[in-house]
């Protein structure tokens, strides 16, 4: 998945950008607003992360421009204007999501996965690949139609794969992902988890790229 990050501020960018790359996303990082449509319609970009108070152009002026040449790609505003009437005008110029400056990453990361679910069609609360399906409403799991019992750390493994289908999910993301702040993760504790879950599954469901990480195929069987 690419992303354009236009972002003027060089810590939060910075930030930002070595964030979405642990999670296997492409960026481009851009720091004034005069060459965003440019970039935009040059580059095939799944979804652009878009500041209001930029150099060189304002984003809400960029967002206006972007909808008038009929950019399509989904815009997610990353502002520190928090009133009600910003968040109002930049979701009427055509916005997808609004996040509010200061926020935590792992709400961008959330918020960016909501909108991969949206442009993939998939329900708001579930996600699926192949015969595999993940309610996140009711935390249920099933494959081929049969619920399986899976516990707490198999469900958050699954949910970062299957978030990512088709895509090769690095070992350091999903260990960022289980296990967030803990300072102590036992070694192999992904590959145990992984077991357990083919055992549940099939062996084929999880792929594993040696010495890299695990992925799950968009047609899991």
């Amino acid at each position: 998945m690419h992303i354009i990050l236009v972002e003027d501020d060089l810590e939060l960018g910075e930030a930002i950008q070595r964030a979405l790359e642990r999670l296997s996303y492409t960026v481009t990082w851009l720091t004034d607003g005069t060459d965003a449509i440019a970039t935009m319609q040059a580059k095939a970009a799944d979804l652009v992360l878009l500041d209001l108070g930029l150099p060189g152009k304002d984003g809400l002026d960029i967002l206006t421009e972007a909808r008038n040449a009929d950019i399509r790609t989904p815009v997610l505003i990353l502002t520190a204007r928090d009133a009600v009437q910003a968040r109002v005008h930049g979701l009427d110029a055509g916005a997808d999501d609004y996040l509010t400056k200061p926020f935590h990453l792992d709400e961008l990361g959330a918020r960016i996965r909501s909108l991969t679910r949206r442009m993939q069609g998939l329900a708001a609360n579930r996600i699926e690949a192949g015969a595999l399906c993940l309610d996140l409403g009711t935390l249920e799991v099933t494959f081929h139609g049969n619920k399986v019992e899976v516990t707490r750390r198999e469900l958050s493994l699954l949910q970062a794969l299957m978030e990512r289908a088709g895509r090769v999910v690095r070992r350091d993301t999903l260990e960022s992902s289980l296990y967030g702040g803990e300072k102590v993760v036992t070694d192999g504790a992904i590959d145990v988890l992984v077991h357990s879950l083919r055992r549940k599954l099939s062996f084929d469901t999880i792929q594993n790229v040696r010495a890299f990480g695990y992925m799950i195929p968009r047609d899991a069987r």
